[in-house]
């Protein structure tokens, strides 16, 4: 199926198109049942027939569905009938973070109620056992009342336990976490941060 505004899928009317790239699109859309706006992201109608990316938009579906968090944007349902696969999630209104910092260094005032909610986020992802694994500001949005919502899960990877281990999830989750590349990861984030609030290099970062 060629999405295009004005197209149905399923109860979903498209309007217009948000976003596009190599994993798929992501449209603009309203629940006509629901009277509500949505995003629908669509896998490209090329790899609607590899079973790879089809089952790892069925994961991202299963892995936003455990988790429930004001700062992680919401799943409503996935659509998957004929052609067409798309995760159904709650439309985010505003720039993402990467606009945001583009536009300028952000004041403290500013850039640390950001970081205090995607920690938060980022917690509860944790404690269900969810690593990000694609964490960066294109996928963070700031509403225009300053709620921050973290964006595609898509990389996401579920820790597993060895059973009888006697170690409970989260806790395994917070050891892998620290020990390993995403830990790393992290930090980056944070120098990307404090860098992008402060206007200056964290404090170790090596000049460009």
């Amino acid at each position: 199926m060629v999405l295009a505004p004005g197209v149905r899928l399923g109860p979903y009317e498209v309007h217009s198109r948000i976003g596009a790239g190599g994993k798929g699109e992501v449209w603009k859309a309203r629940d006509i049942k629901l009277n509500r706006d949505v995003a629908l992201k669509v896998l490209p109608e090329a790899l609607t027939l590899d079973a790879e990316r089809v089952a790892r938009l069925t994961r991202e579906a299963q892995v936003l569905a455990s988790l429930n968090h004001s700062n992680i944007a919401s799943i409503y349902g996935f659509e998957d009938g004929g052609a067409a696969h798309a995760l159904v999630l709650e439309f985010i209104d505003g720039p993402t973070l990467a606009d945001r910092i583009a536009a300028g260094p952000l004041p403290l005032d500013e850039a640390l109620p950001i970081a205090r909610q995607v920690a938060d986020a980022l917690e509860t992802a944790h404690e269900h056992g969810v690593i990000h694994r694609d964490l960066k500001p294109a996928n963070i949005k700031v509403r225009p009342d300053g709620t921050v919502k973290v964006l595609d899960f898509g990389l996401a990877k579920a820790l597993e336990v060895a059973p009888g281990s006697g170690v409970a999830p989260a806790l395994s989750l917070s050891n892998h976490y620290v020990t390993s590349h995403d830990s790393r990861r992290r930090c980056s984030w944070h120098g990307r941060l404090h860098e992008s609030g402060a206007g200056a290099r964290p404090p170790g970062r090596p000049a460009k």
